[in-house]
């Protein structure tokens, strides 16, 4: 399987990288589809739990999906993916399923909506400033990644309880996710980790790379930025001080930062940053009232939602959310609806990166009771927007 998907996504296979991938991998979560002997479609998927407005819900995090070249436009995808949704719906241990789409266009029509987007930054350092510091910016340190996962895993569980779309992360996930072969540095540097110090010990840190570069005129060294965790204003600032202010760097990219990174409210020009919007996580509601019950929401709410769901018909019909920021219900209804949705819609706004009345706007979400959209279009929608930092 791990020879079918390098050559399917254009990857060489490096045995470091393929000894980490087996440890997270469920052979009990994957399909195959075989042409005799030789595989020639796959899906699978990883238990994990996700970060929800309010919360976490267990969620199938969804990977490793592809068909040969030899074999497309029979149907294998469409195949796959159905019994999947079907297998993830019948053991009830998963309201949702999430996944990152290679191309957008592909998982709509299986009731996936865009639930997450990012901003992909590129700036020239030399035109991007940040404050002065201040009395209580503590201390940066240097180290390896490996070195310091205790540090790095308790700083990024405080900022996950609170971000909609982080995935947790085991031991087995962090060795993942700093998995680092040379082959994949594309000619940089060894991921580095600065580390914030604040009175209370690490409360921040940058994961990064640089690269080198230079021409007739002197160093164009580039900083590659993966991860800013903090859980105080002044180790995010003194982290991103430092990765901008790196010698001999010109350039840095930091391409899965939030929507609403602080980064661009702390820099002296945000647009020389050359925010780029494009999407991340795309979210699949697999059991309505499970998923709808398990997420919180910004003010109360009660409306009757009538879903349309054409893959797994136990969706289907009308349902009464009721919730708030503590606590949330979702039952069936037998009075008329309020609004009404297909399936996507509804993974759309599962993490608070949307609203009804933008859905509305395209046609997507329809109001069956005048004020209906306008008086629960608020509850969606949550304090801080949701991201994701890491492909699965």
């Amino acid at each position: 399987m791990g020879r079918f998907l390098n050559f399917l996504f254009h990857h060489g296979l490096e045995p470091e990288a393929h000894e980490t991938e087996r440890v997270i991998f469920e052979p009990q979560r994957a399909l195959l589809v075989r042409d005799g002997p030789e595989v020639v479609g796959t899906t699978a998927a990883f238990t994990r739990a996700l970060g929800v407005p309010g919360g976490e819900v267990a969620a199938a995090h969804v990977s490793m999906v592809g068909v040969a070249p030899t074999h497309r436009r029979r149907g294998l995808l469409t195949a796959l993916m159905r019994r999947q949704l079907r297998e993830v719906h019948a053991a009830r241990r998963e309201p949702v399923t999430v996944l990152w789409a290679s191309e957008g266009r592909i998982y709509p029509r299986f009731g996936y909506g865009l639930a997450a987007q990012r901003l992909q930054l590129t700036g020239d350092t030399n035109e991007l400033r940040l404050p002065p510091p201040t009395a209580d910016e503590g201390r940066l340190r240097l180290d390896r990644p490996a070195d310091r996962l205790a540090d790095l895993s308790r700083v990024y569980d405080t900022v996950r309880a609170g971000r909609p779309g982080w995935s947790a992360r085991d031991d087995r996930w962090w060795r993942y996710v700093l998995l680092d072969p040379e082959a994949h540095r594309g000619g940089a540097t060894e991921r580095r980790v600065v580390l914030h110090e604040g009175a209370d010990g690490v409360d921040g840190y940058g994961l990064f790379r640089t690269k080198s570069d230079w021409d007739g005129t002197g160093p164009k060294c580039q900083t590659s930025v993966d991860e800013v965790v903090a859980t105080s204003v002044a180790g995010y600032r003194a982290i991103w001080r430092m990765l901008l202010s790196i010698d001999l760097t010109r350039q840095v990219s930091f391409l899965r930062a939030a929507v609403d990174e602080p980064l661009l409210r702390l820099v002296d020009e945000p647009r020389r940053l050359n925010p780029r919007l494009v999407d991340a996580l795309w979210v699949r509601v697999v059991d309505v009232p499970a998923a709808m019950a398990a997420r919180r929401y910004a003010t109360d709410v009660d409306v009757v939602i009538e879903v349309s769901d054409d893959l797994l018909p136990e969706n289907t019909g009308r349902w009464r959310l009721q919730g708030g920021p503590k606590t949330a219900s979702c039952v069936p209804a037998n009075g008329p609806a309020d609004l009404a949705c297909d399936i996507s819609c509804l993974g759309e706004l599962f993490l608070g990166g949307s609203t009804l009345t933008a859905l509305a706007d395209a046609g997507r979400v329809r109001e069956l009771r005048p004020g209906a959209l306008a008086a629960a279009d608020p509850a969606f929608i949550w304090h801080r927007a949701p991201s994701a930092l890491e492909v699965f």
